[in-house]
């Protein structure tokens, strides 16, 4: 696996390893790697002829710095896990090395800059949109891999390539889940032992409201039970909980068509900020 932290050092190598026809795959990460990130770059070899994987902290996507500064950095950790899935480049740049200048340009992607991560956390996704945008000029994949947890970001990612033209196939691959349901995440790692012992109750939160649907209440009804559960566990500051369309992610007053319903829902865990989906 060939590691490399410039701009140049990846255009360079890029131009000698990848050849006219074949498929290159893309798995963007910001580290503290767990076996989630492993699920795509594995989907990643076995669909792509040339794996590149990138791990950095991007902080224009970040509106709170203490979140920034207690987002867990372990790179040789994560190089040692990327080699070991078959990864053929990990391309890991500094902040001055991707932004040599303050970005000056701004995104907005419309309605998804109105609900659920949009809300509550204004200019997460213009950063995102940056990053992503600055990631695809530089690799040039042919197809992206990203996990379904973050659901709202594969809609930003969708809509960016769709208007500015970018010939990648957006690839989302299911959530990958512990023993007790939580999902994998990086952010998992900041929980004291105690909140970890909590933190499942997120999945169990959705498996209510997906029940509940199932059985033919409303919405709004789902939705009120997550938060009546919410409110017997003192430890938890639910953020939002929200049914929508899971390409859209537009709210919704009914089921949608099967594997178009989505349950959302983000919450406060101690320090921790936690997110999580269902899709039906």
């Amino acid at each position: 696996m060939q590691r490399i932290d410039t701009v140049h050092a990846l255009r360079q190598q890029l131009r000698l390893a990848h050849t006219p026809g074949q498929t290159l795959g893309f798995v963007p990460t910001m580290g503290a790697l767990h076996e989630g990130h492993l699920d795509l770059v594995r989907r990643a070899r076995q669909e792509c002829d040339l794996v590149v994987a990138s791990v950095f902290v991007n902080p224009v996507q970040f509106n709170n710095p203490d979140d920034l500064a207690r987002y867990p950095r372990t790179l040789e950790q994560d190089a040692e896990m990327l080699q070991s899935v078959g990864t053929d480049l990990l391309f890991f740049p500094s902040a001055d090395e991707m932004y040599p200048e303050a970005p000056q340009l701004r995104l907005n992607f419309g309605e998804l800059e109105t609900v659920m991560e949009g809300a509550f956390r204004p200019g997460h996704f213009n950063g995102v949109g940056i990053v992503v945008a600055k990631l695809f000029n530089l690799v040039q994949p042919d197809r992206a891999y990203f996990g379904q947890k973050d659901l709202q970001q594969i809609a930003v990612v969708r809509r960016l390539i769709r208007d500015l033209s970018f010939p990648v196939e957006l690839i989302r691959c299911d959530t990958v889940r512990e023993a007790d349901g939580l999902a994998m995440s990086s952010r998992n790692r900041n929980l004291t032992p105690n909140e970890r012992l909590q933190a499942p109750i997120i999945h169990q939160a959705l498996t209510l409201a997906h029940d509940l649907m199932l059985e033919g209440q409303s919405p709004n009804q789902a939705k009120a039970a997550v938060t009546g559960l919410f409110a017997q566990q003192p430890h938890f500051r639910l953020e939002y909980v929200e049914v929508a369309n899971a390409d859209t992610l537009q709210p919704v007053s009914e089921m949608q068509a099967p594997g178009q319903t989505a349950i959302c829902l983000a919450a406060h865990l101690g320090k921790v900020r936690l997110i999580d989906n269902l899709v039906f």
